[in-house]
């Protein structure tokens, strides 16, 4: 998608869909190409994937990452990666985007991200991405946004419960604590020798460590909290949760979590599993 923005008018964009659709990707993209940008992040491991990728593209004096446990501010930096609550929203950028937008909804963060939809806006242009059940509130409170829907990439199929035992390989285990992420990924080490552990709790350079573990493909499991689902980019080919914790939200954990691919062209399967 090519958004022109070559009108005297700053341009507010809605980009909506499922996970795997491309949204972050298009805002790095779009925010590469001004001369100043902002993204914030639901995340801090995603606002740590994107500032590599930024640095990678312009170079490590251009590029500061801010987020609450994390600060590289370069004196030139240009481009900001963050979380939603540490943007430094008096900074003036071209670009400004706000990445998974629906937590306007959230009861806990959700006035972080609403400041955000109502008051952040680049001076020439302003992108919100998230899922679809978000756009009637954009709608009514950024009247002048213009919307995009993005189709998923990939399919998302759920094939019923399965023993972890059976889980095959490049499968992410989605657990609701950190007491169950810790149970599960040490029986995955009994049984299939190696697990990744993923969750909040960890400092940035363990988190990061235990990641490019998982991606370099020293181990095949990765065991995580549901916030992997918030748009952290992970090589998974299976995605599983819990059946004995929040069940009722198995459909929302699988599409979010479990469906997480870069690579677009393929599949994505998601089971259930008791602990």
């Amino acid at each position: 998608m090519q958004i022109d923005t070559a009108g005297d008018r700053p341009r507010i964009t809605a980009v909506l869909g499922p996970t795997n659709t491309g949204k972050t990707h298009l805002a790095m993209e779009r925010m590469l190409a001004h001369e100043s940008g902002m993204i914030g992040f639901p995340l801090r491991l995603l606002a740590r994937e994107n500032y590599d990728r930024a640095v990678r593209a312009k170079g490590p004096g251009q590029v500061a990452l801010i987020t609450g446990e994390e600060k590289i501010l370069p004196p030139g930096a240009r481009y900001f990666l963050c979380t939603a609550e540490s943007m430094p929203t008096d900074r003036r950028v071209a670009f400004l985007g706000v990445d998974e937008i629906q937590t306007c909804a959230d009861p806990d963060r959700g006035h972080v991200f609403t400041a955000r939809l109502l008051q952040a806006r680049g001076t020439r242009e302003t992108m919100f991405m998230g899922a679809e059940t978000i756009r009637p509130q954009i709608r009514e409170l950024v009247p002048d946004a213009l919307f995009d829907s993005h189709p998923r990439f990939s399919t998302l199929s759920y094939t019923g419960p399965r023993k972890i035992d059976r889980l095959p390989a490049r499968s992410a285990v989605v657990a609701f604590s950190a007491a169950d992420v810790y149970a599960i990924a040490e029986l995955v080490r009994r049984q299939r020798g190696g697990a990744a552990v993923v969750l909040g709790a960890l400092s940035p350079r363990t988190r990061n460590a235990q990641v490019a573990m998982y991606q370099a493909g020293e181990v095949d499991y990765l065991v995580a909290t549901d916030a992997i689902g918030m748009g952290l980019n992970m090589d998974v080919d299976h995605g599983c949760t819990l059946t004995n914790r929040l069940s009722a939200l198995m459909p929302l954990a699988a599409n979010s979590s479990a469906a997480r691919r870069r690579v677009r062209a393929s599949n994505t399967s998601a089971y259930s599993t008791p602990l």
